[in-house]
């Protein structure tokens, strides 16, 4: 399989001698990718807190014990590198298969464990499958197939978390109550090797498929010379290292993921403990996961106009403004507003990482870039839930967690409005 770093070439000769039959294969790559990113993150994070005190009442596990589980997704991190090597080699549908593979037997594994040690090592499978299954892929897919529309098709492709996770957020809590825990995990194992059929059915991203797509319905328009170039262009790995704007991104990116790893994942126990029902819990985490999905289309497309950079600092405000107002809400209506801002801030975090990278740094080796970004934030996936897990066995509340959180956020705006495209000098060494 011929696979490359650059997206394919748009030949209008070879793609005018061929009929238009059939409709674009690309939209059908972006709704399984989609689906897929919905399928791996709803199930692996936003569902997370269900399972939290049925495993504290079979095991007796404290809320820190079961949280170092969320920690161990650290492997991502540091595997993101070598799944974007992988990309390049052998294609996003096998690396996307075969993750998908991996996270659904970890998830067969969990519904047979019996000691804590046995939780840790199947988390450990789990996470390592979850990069090559998710935004990386996608990332790569998008520019291949929509290189014109990158901003809006990554708030597409990306918003798949927000609505899998939305339908898997009630689904999974109606499960638990019926079959318990074990048999819920079984399922969504299940459930995930289905998906994997399905990408090895429907992915694709050869240069010779694109071009023999190009006279379909609803292909996108056909993209300048000028376009092109740019496209294949980019800056080595070497080259970003040394700008500042690289590490201005990767302090940014990596503190504002505390946002997901010690809030995110302990929302539903926080809600229950202000006053709000289990049902309602999850019926506000549904309103959450239903405007990430609308922050993902909104500032997709909005980073075409104002650059995926300033969009990013936006949402970074957003969450800030919605997690001041949740600690403060308690168990009122205004928790609500605060649900849904918040939801709006933290939506677009997936669908603009790949673009503020591609913005800064071009396609030459995206992969490798994005992976190397991604390394960092096995700071927060480590001790975010460990911090909320001991915050909370030591005062009996989030309200610490959802502060320092905000104040790491701060920084992180302060950091995007450091990091500026590198100068026209640098870029034209790299190339």
């Amino acid at each position: 399989m011929d696979i490359t770093s650059s997206p394919p070439e748009y030949d209008s000769e070879i793609s005018d001698s061929i009929p238009a039959k059939g409709i674009y294969r690309g939209w059908y790559v972006i709704g399984v990718s989609a689906l897929s990113i919905g399928a791996i993150l709803g199930t692996v994070q936003f569902t997370f807190g269900f399972f939290i005190e049925p495993l504290e009442e079979e095991f007796g596990w404290s809320r820190t014990q079961v949280n170092v589980a969320l920690s161990i997704g650290v492997v991502t991190s540091f595997l993101s590198p070598i799944v974007g090597n992988l990309m390049d080699r052998f294609g996003a549908k096998w690396t996307m298969a075969a993750s998908i593979i991996l996270v659904a037997i970890a998830f067969l594994l969990r519904s047979i464990m019996t000691e804590l040690w046995q939780f840790y090592l199947f988390s450990g499978i789990m996470f390592a499958g979850t990069p090559g299954a998710t935004m990386m892929p996608a990332g790569r897919l998008v520019l291949t197939w929509f290189p014109k529309a990158r901003g809006r098709m990554m708030g597409i492709v990306t918003s798949g978390n927000n609505i899998g996770s939305g339908i898997a957020v009630p689904i999974i809590a109606g499960l638990i109550g019926f079959v318990g825990w074990r048999w819920t995990w079984g399922l969504m194992g299940i459930a995930l090797i289905g998906m994997a059929m399905l990408v090895l059915l429907v992915i694709r991203d050869n240069a010779g498929d694109v071009i023999k797509e190009q006279r379909k319905r609803w292909a996108p328009s056909e993209i300048s010379e000028q376009e092109k170039s740019g496209l294949k262009g980019g800056m080595s790995v070497s080259a970003a290292l040394r700008t500042s704007t690289f590490w201005f991104l990767v302090i940014g990116m990596t503190l504002q993921q505390f946002v997901r790893t010690g809030v995110v994942s302990q929302m539903i126990p926080h809600l229950e403990q202000v006053g709000f029902t289990r049902g309602i819990a999850a019926t506000m985490m549904v309103v959450l996961a239903i405007f990430a999905g609308s922050s993902k289309l909104i500032f997709g497309r909005l980073s075409e106009s104002i650059t995926a950079r300033i969009s990013f600092i936006v949402i970074m405000v957003l969450q800030g403004i919605g997690l001041s107002v949740l600690l403060v809400a308690g168990g009122s209506w205004v928790a609500w507003g605060a649900i849904v801002v918040f939801g709006l801030g933290m939506g677009g975090v997936g669908a603009l990482t790949p673009l503020v990278i591609f913005d800064m740094f071009g396609l030459k080796q995206f992969g490798s870039i994005m992976g190397l970004t991604r390394m960092a934030i096995s700071i927060p996936i480590l001790l975010g839930p460990i911090m909320a897990g001991l915050i909370f066995d030591s005062t009996g509340k989030y309200n610490l967690m959802f502060l320092i959180t905000i104040g790491l956020l701060v920084v992180s705006i302060g950091s995007f409005l450091l990091a500026k495209p590198p100068s026209t000098q640098d870029a034209e060494k790299a190339v």
